[in-house]
């Protein structure tokens, strides 16, 4: 009977879904970090923003939401406290009907860069609703942002849906996941990267795709997005 008791406890806790925003044992005992607590901003602010103005960005019920629509706040991209360089960030979003959004790595801060896009490279969120998803491959969700196309073709979930990204970085490479399935793929090393950003809009930005470290920004844009379980871990 005792035998049998832990074997149906076992079983129980095998089929009970993870709590959001929190980390299991075996997360903590690998590395991982929480970069949102379900509650708060903490470890973020808005880009440039040394004043803690009020902003478009809130948590509510355990979810980070962009709120596109609201007023008398600060719209701006939401940065990191910390730069990162070789890293697994994981994070699962939902987007509005024809959301567009993004996540940006490698940001550098300064005043100089009027954006976060300016200097980081951007994993692309799109609903596939937006215009943009049936018009431009290399705009769909998982894309390494207008760069190059799915490396395997696989079409996000329905706005009503949440989704998972995953960024994986080491020394300068660089792996964008979709739903656990490998859309992008890049060496931000490589003398051909140099030459993709010469032949992209993103020339009249000098700093832009130059840095393995930096930080992470969320994008603000012109629909609303939520994110949860948003956490990191840093590779050696």
């Amino acid at each position: 009977m005792y035998r049998l008791s832990v074997i149906l406890l076992l079983l129980v806790n095998a089929c009970t879904p993870q709590k959001d925003n929190l980390l299991t044992e075996e997360e903590l005992a690998e590395g991982w970090e929480l970069l949102f607590d379900g509650s708060s901003l903490k470890g973020w602010h808005l880009y440039n923003d040394t004043t803690n103005k009020p902003s478009a960005w809130t948590v509510q019920n355990g979810i980070l939401r962009y709120m596109a629509d609201s007023l008398k706040v600060e719209h701006e991209d939401l940065v990191t406290n910390k730069e990162y360089e070789n890293f697994d960030f994981r994070f699962d979003y939902r987007l509005s009907p024809e959301g567009n959004s993004g996540v940006f790595i490698n940001v550098v801060e300064t005043k100089e860069n009027p954006t976060a896009w300016a200097t980081g490279p951007e994993y692309q969120l799109l609903d596939t609703l937006h215009p943009d998803y049936k018009n431009n491959v290399k705009k769909r969700a998982g894309c390494l942002y207008n760069f190059s196309p799915q490396l395997t073709e696989v079409t996000p979930k329905g706005n009503e849906h949440w989704n998972h990204g995953r960024i994986v970085q080491k020394d300068g490479h660089v792996q964008f996941f979709l739903n656990d399935i490998l859309t992008a793929e890049e060496d931000f090393k490589s003398e051909e990267w140099k030459k993709k950003i010469a032949e992209s809009s993103f020339s009249y930005f000098p700093q832009f795709g130059k840095a393995t470290k930096g930080k992470i920004a969320l994008q603000k844009w012109y629909k609303s997005v939520e994110f949860k379980n948003i956490k990191i871990r840093v590779l050696d």
